[in-house]
């Protein structure tokens, strides 16, 4: 989108851009979070994806 910038580009696809950004900035956040809330007790053991998908499901 930055480089479409100064070719013009029409309002709604720059409104469509930052939101799409704000969303995926929460998203990508709140994914980490759930995963560090429940990872941060295993310190210093090594993990992999299936138990940071573990982690990303549990409740409490």
């Amino acid at each position: 989108m930055v480089v479409r910038l100064p070719y013009g580009v029409p309002g709604w696809e720059l409104a469509l851009s930052m939101i799409i950004l704000v969303l995926g900035f929460v998203g990508t956040v709140w994914i980490a979070s759930r995963i560090y809330r429940v990872g941060i007790l295993m310190y210093g053991k090594k993990t992999t994806f299936k138990e940071m998908f573990r982690w990303f499901t549990y409740k409490n």
